[in-house]
């Protein structure tokens, strides 16, 4: 019988999430006593729940793993995107401040502008584009105010898993359907294996790591470069049966209510260095999750 004795009890919001999925099976192949609890069972947007919660619970370490993510929906609902995204938070700091807790938040990439044409380092002045990444940088201020050094802030960027929705499995799913695809080209980021960034979660709580920090795969690409490498690992693997004509466009030529960053690939280097492990490239991890698919 494994001895949990001198691990800290973990709470876990957002579980059913692509990162809380990872973070739960990640959590249990660790060993770590782990309460995961999805929206029915927690809504942090509900502060007596959250306090309740925590008191019943008395986690040592909580890895807030919930968001509201809908980027273009928040254009039209930001009340609902503050509300998880500062409000919920501020309910998870406050409590995780009375019971002693260590406070894990994830963040986003999209708390830059993407004017920079470099990558982001973690104290880079932020200046969102849109409601989404006001409201996440709204929480990244609420953690500091209220935790100071007892909590532990990551950003990442284009989050994807073997589990949920994202642009991995529409990409499998529309290259197996439609004639031809149109793919934006001018915006650039780091693909993220959710898998990778729960292990780095759960190394920086082996050494309580505190302040903002950033993670994601390492390397850069465009939506159509991503595409690219989705198809042609896919085809690789047996995932699709044939080669579908992809078409690099311009975010001009395809329009969405929310104003995305350009550039906003973000600098590890610090995280790597704290952490001494470096993320693999994007491109590794992108086959070693399809590879997961083909074998499901």
């Amino acid at each position: 019988m494994t001895d949990h004795s001198s691990r800290p009890v973990v709470l876990v919001t957002g579980a059913n999430g692509q990162l809380g999925w990872e973070l739960r099976r990640h959590g249990q192949q660790l060993n770590y006593p782990l309460h995961a609890l999805g929206r029915s069972a927690l809504d942090i947007t509900d502060a007596k729940a959250v306090h309740a919660t925590i008191d019943s619970l008395r986690p040592s370490v909580i890895i807030n793993a919930a968001a509201y993510t809908a980027v273009d929906r928040a254009e039209e609902e930001p009340e609902r995107a503050y509300a998880v995204n500062r409000n919920g938070v501020a309910n998870l700091a406050r409590a995780s401040l009375r019971c002693g807790a260590w406070l894990v938040h994830i963040s986003t990439d999209f708390v830059f502008d993407g004017y920079k044409g470099a990558p982001y380092k973690p104290d880079d002045a932020p200046r969102p584009q849109g409601v989404y990444g006001a409201s996440k940088l709204a929480g990244e201020v609420v953690v500091r105010e209220i935790m100071a050094d007892k909590a532990l802030i990551i950003r990442t960027a284009w989050v994807y898993s073997a589990h949920g929705n994202n642009f991995v499995k529409t990409m499998l799913r529309l290259m197996g359907s439609r004639d031809e695809l149109r793919v934006v080209e001018d915006q650039i980021g780091s693909p993220t294996w959710a898998r990778g960034l729960a292990d780095c979660i759960w190394r920086a709580l082996g050494c309580r790591l505190a302040g903002t920090y950033h993670w994601t795969d390492a390397g850069a690409a465009s939506w159509y470069d991503f595409a690219v490498a989705i198809q042609e690992e896919a085809l690789s693997l047996g995932l699709l049966s044939k080669r579908l004509p992809l078409k690099p466009i311009t975010t001009g030529e395809y329009p969405t209510p929310a104003r995305r960053p350009s550039y906003s690939v973000l600098d590890k280097s610090a995280t790597w260095r704290e952490l001494k492990h470096v993320a693999p490239h994007w491109r590794e991890s992108l086959r070693q999750m399809l590879g997961e698919l083909a074998h499901a």
